[in-house]
Parts: structure tokens; C-alpha cells; sequence
């Protein structure tokens, strides 16, 4: 018959067993309080620590996809246009102004403004989406040639040839 191997306690697990006897005693003893925040303190160095006094790598966490920050900012690039809730946006804050002076925060705007697009009807609507779906095609029309001339090599300017205006 095979004999049952003990199993092997880690540091932690025997500070645990030590720090039992402590918590019999009476918590008004401020004296064992401190023994025991102190068997703490020892019990997590012990386990820092290998039985080489080599600190142990602490394991790392993947880190979700990181952006990668465009250090090159190209000015020649169209920008994307807005969605049409935005252009609803700047009829309605104009409309909102003028009838509730008194309101002047954004939060408050576009609260109501997000309630207002929720409440239309689709033929409400409409007309915005008309004005995005135009100027996504130009959008569209423009970022064509951008990339064209940027494969043709026509927008290889450097970043020294830049001046800002101040």
C-alpha cells in the first residue's frame, strides 16, 4: 500500500495557524493586537520571498489592446463628419436657447436634446440623415484622394517643413 503524502503547508497557511492562538485572547488587549498585526507582517514577507531570498515574480495581467498614439499627425486628412444627431444638435440648441434663456449648461441642453431625438418619428428624422449621408459621401470622395495622392507620394512633407503659426 502506498503511504498518503502529508500535505505541505506554504508560509501563509502556517502564519494562519499561528495567528488562530491570537485570536482567542480578548480584542480589548491592544498588546495582542500587535503581535498579531506584526505575525501578519512577517507571514507576508515570507511569502514574498522563496526559499532562496529571491523576491518571486509577480505575475502580470495582459493588458487590454493598447491605442497606438499617432505621434505624426497629418493635417492634409479629411476630417470624419458628423453623425445626424449632431446636426439635430445644432438646430435644437439654437431653438432650446431661445425659449429657455434662464438654462445655461450643456448638461441641461443636451439632456433634453437626447430626449427630444429619442421621442421623434423616423420622418422627423430624416432630413438630418439626408444632410449626414451627403456629407459622408463627400467625406468618402475626399479621404479617396487623400489616399491616392498620399500613394503617389504628393502629401510626403516633413515635419520640419512645418511651420505653426502663433
Amino acid at each position: 500500500m502506498a503511504k498518503a503524502k502529508k500535505p505541505q503547508k506554504s508560509p501563509s497557511a502556517s502564519a494562519h495557524d499561528s495567528s488562530e492562538a491570537f485570536e482567542e485572547a480578548s480584542p480589548e488587549d491592544t498588546g495582542l493586537c500587535v503581535k498579531r498585526s506584526e505575525e501578519m507582517k512577517r507571514a507576508a514577507k515570507a511569502s514574498r520571498f522563496n526559499t532562496d531570498n529571491k523576491r518571486t515574480k509577480t505575475i502580470k495581467k495582459p493588458k487590454s489592446k493598447q491605442k497606438k498614439k499617432n505621434d505624426k499627425f497629418d493635417v492634409n486628412k479629411p476630417k470624419k463628419p458628423p453623425t445626424a444627431f449632431f446636426y439635430f444638435l445644432d438646430d435644437f440648441r439654437k431653438e432650446f436657447q431661445e425659449q429657455n434663456p434662464d438654462v445655461k449648461t450643456m448638461r441641461d441642453v443636451g439632456k433634453a436634446c437626447g430626449e427630444k431625438w429619442k421621442t421623434m418619428t423616423y420622418e422627423e428624422k430624416v432630413q438630418y440623415y439626408d444632410i449626414a449621408t451627403q456629407k459622408r459621401a463627400e467625406f468618402d470622395k475626399a479621404m479617396a484622394e487623400y489616399k491616392k495622392r498620399k500613394e503617389s507620394g504628393l502629401d510626403q512633407e516633413s515635419e520640419e517643413d512645418w511651420e505653426i503659426d502663433e
